[in-house]
């Protein structure tokens, strides 16, 4: 049995059987329509979700199986998460009888599960994920977690290898920090960098003071660059980190104080509100394409005219979130 939490579980040989899979259901949406015919997904989604649910929900059945969608707190029990307590509380299950039970109705399970924000050490392990992989019987995908979106990163992975006709090596990708009025989780930036780093492509971290990425992820990108023939850099300087870009990938997320004083991340953040893709920045590129993950703030990550008038890469993202999930798919069941 085969999870997919975290692609750097996955060796590159199936990563790249993966991105070749999503490009040919890109090819011909409405090929093996009967490929997993009788089968049935479980999704469980903690959080709300426009792209990831519709394009999970529409791949399995475009390939012949049955979806079944759980929000746990809206039509469910609450689900208990510790160990050895008792639950007299509001919680009605535990996640352990609750993925035990969806494992025997379903051959596959979908979670999404967002960090919480409070405890870094959960949020960096993805503890919740792995207690709800570990009570499965049956492989589970990650849909979104603390720490990883390996389905968003598979779909950034195959829009570029088609944008640049495959040849994604020493190509410039810039990773940049946008302002935002929240503290966004760090899942879809450290997917990204270990994304265009695994594609060897040359990343340049563009981010303020206090908004690192962890440590652990930044070193398993270098390790990723360098077996690949290409580099990871950092910077805190935006305007510098767009001469000679590519590829700007722009992502809001919380500095590491939201742990520790709150406060002074909100302070610190808001210091930082010029920190936006604008029109006047991507003409510094080489004549660099624009991509997010969305839903994207129009006039605070980015202005208009970068997603109206081009060149964008967003709506292709989304649309192969549907074809790199088919493949995602394909590859737990032993079809890919």
């Amino acid at each position: 049995m085969r999870h997919l939490l975290d692609w750097l579980d996955i060796d590159d040989a199936t990563w790249q059987a993966c991105i070749d899979e999503a490009l040919a259901f890109e090819r011909d949406r409405s090929r093996d329509a009967d490929r997993f015919l009788g089968r049935a997904l479980g999704l469980v989604f903690f959080n709300d979700s426009l792209r990831t649910r519709v394009s999970m929900e529409l791949a399995a059945r475009e390939l012949g199986a049955n979806p079944v969608t759980v929000t746990p707190g809206s039509g469910t029990w609450g689900f208990a998460w510790d160990e050895g307590v008792a639950m007299t509380g509001g919680e009605a299950e535990h996640i352990k009888e609750a993925v035990g039970v969806l494992s025997r109705y379903c051959h596959g399970l979908g979670v999404r599960l967002f960090a919480g924000g409070t405890d870094r050490a959960l949020d960096v392990s993805d503890a919740r994920l792995k207690t709800f992989a570990a009570a499965s019987t049956v492989p589970v995908l990650n849909l979104e977690s603390a720490a990883r979106h390996p389905c968003q990163a598979l779909a950034d992975a195959s829009v570029l290898y088609r944008y640049f006709d495959g040849e994604t090596v020493g190509r410039k990708f810039v990773l940049t920090w946008a302002w935002h009025p929240k503290a966004l989780p760090m899942a879809v930036p450290n997917s990204t960098l270990l994304m265009a780093s695994r594609l060897g492509m040359d990343v340049t971290v563009a981010r303020p003071e206090g908004f690192e990425l962890d440590d652990s992820v930044m070193e398993a990108a270098r390790r990723q660059a360098a077996a690949h023939g290409a580099t990871v850099t950092e910077t805190t300087d935006m305007d510098a980190a767009m001469d000679g870009a590519q590829i700007v990938y722009a992502k809001a997320w919380g500095g590491n104080e939201r742990y520790t004083d709150p406060e002074a991340e909100v302070a610190r953040r808001n210091s930082h509100k010029d920190w936006c893709v604008t029109a006047e920045r991507m003409a510094k590129t080489d004549i660099a394409s624009f991509m997010h993950c969305l839903p994207v703030r129009r006039g605070v990550v980015v202005e208009d005219a970068v997603l109206d008038e081009g060149p964008s890469l967003h709506l292709d993202q989304a649309e192969f979130r549907l074809h790199a999930q088919k493949a995602i798919l394909s590859m737990l069941w032993g079809a890919l």
